[in-house]
């Protein structure tokens, strides 16, 4: 044990002494590159973590939400056009986006501990899951439905009557957002009894 404690003195020793041998520029160089690799690093994982194949990869989603998705006109429509998991689910601005991959933390304590690795589970808590992501939505003024849908560009008289008329009156004016109306979009909607304001 005192041969390993001293060890990690002379370690610590080295580490907390200024540098002898190496010049200021070489110090210098040396942070920027290791900043470099560290930033790269750290920016592949945000991506790779960012993806539907990552999304899709724990069974939870696989066998619930998604194939729920694959029935929906964001899966598969006439113009081809596909959103996919983070799409919906991950702001695209990378500070929002660094907060959501914080609150992600939350869903891969639940899945290494199986909060919901059971269909029966999953729909136990399905409500509660939903309410999270429909206030985040709402805080947020669907922003993530508005990166690939803008009011500014719908043609209204394409528009059903009622869809129009909500749209103008709500969209328009922020006086509602998109997930005020369009809850179970692209998922199932949980048992809905009991929910304030829903029909």
């Amino acid at each position: 044990m005192s041969k390993l404690k001293s060890l990690l003195l002379c370690f610590w020793r080295i580490l907390s002494r200024p540098a002898t041998h190496l010049s200021l520029g070489a110090l210098a160089v040396g942070g920027f590159v290791a900043g470099v690799i560290f930033w790269g690093g750290f920016n592949t994982a945000l991506e790779a973590t960012n993806t539907e194949t990552f999304c899709i990869s724990c069974h939870e989603m696989r066998d619930n939400v998604y194939q729920e998705l694959r029935s929906t006109v964001h899966f598969t429509n006439h113009s081809g056009v596909r959103a996919t998991c983070p799409d919906c689910h991950v702001p695209h601005d990378w500070t929002d986006k660094i907060a959501r991959k914080m609150q992600a933390s939350k869903e891969v304590w639940g899945a290494v501990f199986g909060t919901i690795n059971t269909r029966e589970k999953f729909l136990e808590k399905r409500l509660e899951l939903a309410k999270h992501e429909w206030s985040r939505l709402k805080s947020n003024d669907s922003l993530e439905c508005r990166n690939c849908h803008s009011e500014e560009y719908m043609d209204f008289s394409v528009q059903s009557a009622r869809a129009a008329e909500a749209h103008q009156s709500f969209l328009v004016t922020g006086e509602k957002t998109c997930i005020d109306c369009h809850k179970g979009i692209a998922h199932e909607l949980p048992n809905m009894a009991g929910v304030e304001g829903w029909n």
